[in-house]
């Protein structure tokens, strides 16, 4: 096997949704390049049943490179490429913007908060504002867009989160992995 296809498990989580009938996995592996972050989530969507898979290419640095988005949401099928160059982010090929984010989240996952927490690297007490690129499977218009976020660090465990633009703000219990164990309200690690 050629070594840019070498990679190693370095953690995976399962999780209940909480909002809706569903569950998520994820595992992450450190590869030659950074990292892979790999995932499935099935659950109950306004749509019908929904089933997507994601994957995100992580630099040495913990920021998104790209990402893809599969399954099947209700009776439609899914299929979206997202990378990002010098030049910010293509969703399927066509030029979005967003240069300055460097953070990939889907919103059908708490995974992919996790990469932004390790790049951060906040200490106790400190906070940041951590905007990502955004895409989720179930939004009227599948665009990829700007999300704000932040986050303060309050204990060793846990971060203050707050996204005006979802409306949503809780304390994010984080496992060992640096995967939420618990995201009030969406989701709980089992």
């Amino acid at each position: 096997m050629p070594s840019s296809r070498m990679r190693s498990l370095i953690a995976h989580a399962l999780w209940n949704r909480l909002d809706t009938p569903g569950h998520d996995a994820a595992f992450l592996f450190g590869t030659d390049g950074g990292f892979t972050l790999e995932g499935t989530a099935v659950f109950r969507a306004a749509q019908g049943p929904a089933r997507v898979a994601c994957r995100v290419e992580l630099n040495p640095d913990w920021s998104a490179r790209s990402g893809s988005v599969t399954g099947e949401l209700g009776d439609s099928r899914i299929t979206h490429d997202i990378a990002r160059d010098a030049d910010g982010w293509r969703l399927d090929g066509a030029r979005v913007g967003l240069a300055h984010l460097r953070d990939l989240d889907f919103g059908f996952t708490p995974a992919t908060n996790m990469p932004a927490l390790r790049r951060a690297a906040l200490a106790v007490g400190e906070s940041a504002y951590l905007p990502a690129a955004w895409f989720d499977v179930e939004a009227p218009h599948r665009d990829l867009i700007e999300l704000p976020q932040h986050y303060e660090r309050r204990r060793e465990t846990a971060y203050f989160y707050r996204s005006p633009t979802a409306s949503y703000e809780a304390v994010l219990e984080v496992a060992p992995s640096g995967f939420s164990r618990s995201y009030p309200g969406l989701w709980e690690m089992v």
